[in-house]
């Protein structure tokens, strides 16, 4: 097989994300050597909850293994637990992968993997520090005292990157996945993906972790 690996994802945000935290073997513990290809959906959330399985067909005899991410909250979605979105994705391309498909939902969106108590979380959204975005945010209801992210992720990101100016873009979370530390993000479906990525290409017992 010409890949270790091919992913699944509804968009560009989520792609450069995935693709930034590849790119950090050391830090995430799984070998320097593994080779990966991003698939974006074009029908993007409803699209791989629906027909991810189909697309990922043609990938079975090329790739070792199959990893699908999307969001939880978009238009339409039939159920509001995370755990249930991915079961159903992850039984439809389990009749051709069997136990080499995994798949993971973000609860509610990928910007939920922003917020997180590293300080290189500012520079990316425009800031000068981290104390001064959770303040700004603070003083707007935005972040709750004693709450350690926001509760509406997606809101916050864009009115803190609106606030100075900043495009949001993808390119703002290929920046944080090449900047925050792995271990900083305790969301859920982030561990979830890098003990995936672990348990499938495990870093040799002589290499060393950032």
């Amino acid at each position: 097989m010409s890949l270790d690996l091919v992913v699944l994802v509804p968009d560009k945000d989520i792609e450069q994300a995935v693709d930034g935290i590849l790119a950090r073997h050391q830090s995430l513990r799984i070998r320097p050597d593994t080779s990966h290809r991003i698939v974006v959906h074009p029908n993007r959330d409803p699209g791989i909850y629906n027909t991810g399985h189909e697309l990922l067909e043609s990938f079975v005899g090329e790739a070792r293994h199959a990893l699908v991410v999307f969001d939880r909250a978009w238009d339409g979605a039939p159920a509001h637990d995370p755990v249930e979105l991915a079961e159903h994705v992850a039984r439809k391309c389990r009749r051709d992968w069997g136990d080499r498909a995994r798949c993971v939902c973000i609860d509610p969106e990928v910007e939920n993997w922003v917020w997180s108590d590293s300080p290189n979380i500012a520079a990316p959204l425009g800031w000068a520090t981290r104390d001064e975005l959770v303040e700004w945010l603070r003083a707007r209801g935005l972040w709750p005292d004693g709450m350690p992210k926001p509760p509406d992720p997606k809101r916050a990101f864009e009115a803190a990157t609106r606030h100075k100016q900043v495009v949001p873009s993808s390119a703002i979370f290929r920046k944080l996945a090449a900047t925050v530390a792995i271990h900083r993000c305790q969301d859920p479906s982030f561990l979830a993906l890098c003990n995936i990525l672990r348990s499938w290409f495990p870093l040799q017992a002589s290499g060393q972790a950032e």
